[in-house]
């Protein structure tokens, strides 16, 4: 059992390759309830994603494509699979700029509209985090708490990991 997994709330099988008998692995389940925590402790988060190296979509603060929440656990409206392709798609322009520029690695993109704030952040396997949030949010304080996404969820996305959820939105999706 991972350091960050008190609390996490039980889940109900879900029938997928790559989970037990009784649900998902508790990496995965660890991984689902640091992003419930995100979207509901940060003022201003709207929706979250986290996207493989390849751009698929593994983890998505949109009910429709989390596996067996939680009784009463909903996330913020807007689709996330639109966020996921985004955040790939923004993903792949910066750290081509980045290689243009002799920049070395990208380790945060934040892009500010009139009408919200994207953040994108690399987590340390190539995958990236992307959070879109409301144009009042306070973005020291969204950046602050990916960075603890990040850290926190950066050692466990193991391959197989990613694989596991992977299937989960692919089972839901």
């Amino acid at each position: 059992m991972t350091a960050f997994s008190q609390g996490a709330t039980p889940v109900t099988p879900v029938g997928t390759t790559g989970t037990t008998a009784y649900g998902p692995s508790t990496e995965a389940r660890d991984l689902h309830w640091l992003l419930s925590d995100l979207v509901e402790e940060v003022p201003g988060v709207r929706s979250v994603a986290v996207v493989s190296s390849d751009g698929l979509l593994l983890l998505s603060s949109d009910p429709a494509h989390r596996p067996a929440p939680a009784a009463g656990e909903d996330g913020p409206g807007g689709s996330t699979a639109d966020l996921a392709t985004i955040v790939a798609g923004l993903g792949s322009l910066t750290t081509g700029a980045a290689t243009l520029m002799d920049g070395g690695t990208v380790k945060q993109t934040m892009v500010a509209m009139d009408g919200g704030s994207l953040f994108v952040m690399t987590i340390s396997d190539g995958s990236l985090l992307g959070v879109h949030a409301a144009p009042d949010c306070e973005m020291s304080v969204i950046a602050y708490h990916m960075a603890l996404f990040v850290g926190r969820a950066g050692h466990v996305l193991t391959p197989e990991l990613r694989r596991e959820l992977r299937r989960s939105v692919e089972a839901v999706g």
